[in-house]
């Protein structure tokens, strides 16, 4: 009987906590999180590197399964949410983001969405140096693009067509790695 209940309270606690979908490169990602009052799933997730270094762990959460950037694109609120493996300096991770949009769009829609993009280059810079285990989320919500820092708010981007082409930074036709989009897209 006492183990009954021990087994029952053992179950409840575990309910109680978050509860971790998987584990990528020793980061541990929630099966679900909440954007804007929504709960969004785990997609997939994956981790990015350059050259030989593990950089960041990747994780992408939609309201719904996607396979490919179109049906990514057609869901709202979204979250790219980036846990750092190593320091990183906001330059160099602002470099990154600017050079993975413009590989994936066209000239004519990145001078569309320059004055944002600009803004996200001053809201990164605000980080500093991003250290290994902080998480830089991105999440697509009323139609802007949120920018939060280990859980808090740094910054609010307008428009769809900047977070689109944001997103195509990891899952577009020349995504920054392309094992790493095929992770987030769930492959």
């Amino acid at each position: 009987m006492r183990q009954g209940w021990l087994m029952t309270g053992l179950a409840l606690l575990a309910l109680a906590g978050p509860v971790m979908a998987a584990e990528v490169a020793g980061v541990k990602l929630q099966e679900k999180v909440s954007v804007g009052g929504k709960d969004l799933v785990l997609n997939g997730a994956g981790v990015r590197t350059r050259m030989v270094f593990k950089v960041y762990v990747a994780a992408l959460y939609l309201p719904a399964k996607a396979a490919d950037l179109p049906a990514t694109l057609a869901q709202s609120p979204r979250r790219v949410q980036m846990t750092l493996l190593r320091n990183v300096s906001a330059d160099d991770l602002v470099q990154a983001l600017v050079d993975g949009m413009n590989a994936n769009n066209p000239p004519q829609d990145m001078a569309a969405v320059k004055p944002q993009t600009d803004q996200l280059v001053t809201v990164m810079k605000s980080i500093g140096e991003a250290r290994e285990g902080d998480v830089v989320a991105l999440d697509f919500v009323g139609g802007e693009t949120r920018i939060g820092h280990n859980g808090k708010a740094i910054g609010a981007i307008a428009g769809t067509p900047f977070n689109d082409a944001l997103m195509k930074i990891w899952l577009g036709d020349k995504p920054v790695q392309a094992d790493l989009k095929k992770a987030m897209l769930g492959g």
